[in-house]
């Protein structure tokens, strides 16, 4: 768009602006614009930038102007900075690029050596990316003898540094922006020391470093550091290798001629150590032998193991083990590839001994070797000590000397020998005497069964009749944590009725029955009864039984499950398997026996409804009681104040040591679970549905 067109714009959106600017301007200023096309030019941008971005508090109507004007000179004065931002903003100027983070990179660096006598020469190709005008300096890298330099085509000469740390190294100046290949022919010394040779590439910035190295020689082994080697020929007389460095280090060259190992072909030369453990047990002796061998010349395929009469060899197993046999006294075992340095594997077995008194100890022995190492350690299982001992060709030693194996022995009784430096065909001989004692009975406590009945009624309350047999000669107390919400109501031990005590947790402490220590302990039977009020039954649904836990194991428990006539119930799959119902196997059951009891009923004292305890028929007798008899009630009665009054001054207890009788009512069923851990509450899940054959009343 031309200017008189972005002028005439201008003057028809705002003519009085334009007007106004206009005629203040002096006239000898009109008189060179007239005059000047590009002073006119000028003011006309500058009318152009006043009238567009003068603040809209200036666009005032024309007669409040006049006003204003009768009172100004006819000038209008700015500041140049401020004409100079009216101009900017008029004439906006693009943004001039930033500058590129460096003048020049190393982008390649390629090298082609060829190794003569104590020389490396070749030629190093450096790709070199300009990115500025002008001169740029590039380093050439360090360490290298540069004969002379081309690009292009064309010699060019190298700068050493400017002063500061890198003034002795050499760099090419570049003129132009874009890429370049600066060529070098170099030379770098070939350091030889101890049999070795090597050369060192110095590290570059590059990216990519790549060095092909040619040696006129076959039949040398080559070793590379700072860098991957990628490849590595032969070829006529020449050994070639290509390698790529990683830039950040020196890349080394190291070679040496080849020389030819016949150190398989050598006879067999051998070391081994082999540390055995000899368990005597009651019936049969254990052995476990650890074998180490190590070849000094030569490969071994296999090792052999010489053995004594009535060895039994159960397993070897090792990393290097192919296979194994026994044949004529020696145990071979064969290795997967023949082993030049070390291997190792580890053997058990069996033997037969006596019980006590003399016992010959068999000593396993490695053949074929020059030297041999190790010891051998001998324990007694079960009540029993070694007394005596005879050895031939043994030091005595301790037990951690022999290795972990044996160190981790926790054996009351143990004896521990080196094996006697010297010959390896040396005769060893160990002898022992074993004293064995009569087994005592040993201090335990176990639960051989428990016994539940449960009697649930449709308004959630149950009422747990619990029996355990017990076996104790160790523990003072029995602990039980009862199921959330539940209330105990007696306790009993052996028939009698006890106090239970109460844990900082809040968990039941009962006391219990302790034999004698090296006395089989009789069994005895421990009872509670507790009610536990549960969410009530509707028409249908699903429910939880959770039982007491105890801190000793249960090994078998049998559960009788007593509800409403109304209900079906069916017993969910988990710990407890419904089966026919049997009686305890528990021979303290029989003596207390179980389910019955004696003592003070509580059937018409209990508070559970008429459908849950006694029934549709209120009428109906419970353990051969009327539920309109008050006589269970009295007794009962009678007995809680006789209680009261001969307990601590007539003090009330939370629970009283009474044991009721459990008023069993409705259909049943049977329940078994086995090897219930301590400390773990065992529960029931079932589902109950209102049997449909009553009217669903």
């Amino acid at each position: 768009m031309r200017r008189s067109n972005l002028f005439s714009i201008v003057w028809s959106s705002r003519p009085h602006l334009c007007t106004q600017f206009l005629n203040t301007r002096p006239s000898a200023e009109r008189k060179a614009s007239s005059c000047s096309p590009c002073l006119r030019a000028s003011v006309v941008g500058l009318v152009l930038a006043a009238c567009l971005l003068l603040p809209a508090a200036a666009q005032t109507p024309a007669p409040q102007l006049s006003a204003d004007l009768s009172h100004s000179p006819g000038w209008v004065v700015i500041s140049v900075d401020e004409y100079q931002n009216l101009r900017t903003r008029a004439f906006p100027t693009e943004r001039d690029p930033e500058p590129p983070p460096v003048d020049a990179t190393l982008t390649r660096v390629d090298y082609d050596l060829r190794i003569a006598g104590e020389l490396a020469t070749g030629r190093a190709s450096l790709t070199v990316d300009v990115l500025k005008d002008g001169w740029v300096r590039v380093p050439v890298p360090s360490g290298l003898l540069v004969r002379e330099a081309r690009l292009d085509g064309k010699l060019v000469s190298l700068v050493s540094g400017g002063p500061g740390k890198g003034a002795g190294q050499l760099s090419a100046v570049l003129a132009h922006a874009g890429r370049a290949v600066l060529l070098l022919d170099i030379a770098l010394p070939v350091n030889a020391s101890a049999g070795e040779e090597r050369i060192s590439l110095p590290s570059t910035s590059s990216g990519v470093t790549r060095a092909s190295v040619q040696l006129p020689r076959l039949g040398v082994d080559v070793k590379l550091s700072g860098g991957l080697l990628a490849e590595k020929t032969e070829a006529g007389a020449e050994s070639r290798w290509l390698a790529y460095a990683r830039g950040n280090e020196p890349l080394t060259f190291t070679w040496h001629r080849k020389i030819e190992d016949h150190h398989i072909t050598l006879p067999l030369r051998q070391r081994g150590s082999l540390t055995q453990l000899t368990s005597l047990g009651e019936d049969a002796t254990s052995l476990y032998a650890e074998v180490n061998l190590e070849v000094t010349q030569g490969a071994a395929r296999e090792a052999r193991i010489q053995l004594p009469e009535n060895i039994t060899i159960n397993q070897v197993s090792g990393a290097m083990v192919a296979d194994w046999e026994v044949k004529a006294g020696e145990l071979v075992v064969t290795f997967l590839e023949p082993v030049e340095q070390s291997a190792r594997f580890v053997i058990t077995g069996e033997t037969k001994t006596a019980r006590d008194g003399h016992v010959e100890i068999a000593l396993l022995r490695l053949l074929n070797t020059e030297r041999d190492a190790g010891g051998v350690a001998v324990e007694v299982l079960g009540a029993g000590e070694i007394k005596d001992l005879k050895t031939q060709g043994l030091e005595n030693a301790d037990a951690t000397e022999l290795g972990d194996y044996v160190a981790s022995r926790q054996s009351p009784s143990m004896v521990a020998f080196r094996f006697r430096s010297g010959d390896a065909k040396a005769s060893r001989a160990l002898a022992v005497d074993v004293a064995r004692y009569a087994q005592q009975a040993v201090l335990m406590a176990n639960i051989e069964e428990a016994r539940y009945r449960v009697l649930l009624s449709k308004e959630g309350k149950s009422l747990v009749q619990a029996q355990y047999a017990i076996r104790n000669n160790q523990r003072n107390f029995l602990k039980i944590t009862l199921p959330a919400g539940a209330a105990i109501w007696s306790a009993s031990l052996a028939g009698k009725p006890v106090r239970p005590g109460q844990a900082p947790d809040g968990s039941l402490l009962l006391p219990l029955e302790k034999s004698r220590a090296g006395e089989e302990s009789p069994a005895f039977v421990l009872e509670i009864f507790y009610l536990v009020r549960l969410t009530a039954w509707s028409d249908k649904g699903k429910a939880t039984l959770a039982l007491p836990a105890l801190d000793l194991p249960v090994s078998r428990t049998g559960l009788l499950l007593y509800h409403p006539p109304l209900f079906k119930l069916v017993a969910e799959p988990g710990a407890f398997r419904v089966e026919t119902y049997e009686a305890p196997s528990a021979d303290a059951f029989r003596a207390f026996d179980v389910g019955t009891g004696s003592g003070i009923a509580l059937a018409a004292a209990t508070p559970f409804s008429a459908n849950g305890l006694r029934g549709r028929n209120n009428d109906k007798q419970i353990d051969g009681q009327n539920s309109g008899d008050n006589a269970p009630q009295s007794a009962t009665q009678a007995l809680v104040d006789n209680f009261k009054t001969k307990s601590l001054g007539g003090r009330g207890a939370k629970v009283l040591p009474i044991r009721p009788s459990f008023p069993a009512f409705g259909p049943s069923i049977f329940l078994v679970s086995e090897l219930t851990a301590e400390n773990h509450a065992p529960a029931l899940e079932f589902n109950y549905q209102r049997d449909k054959k009553d009217g669903g009343k």
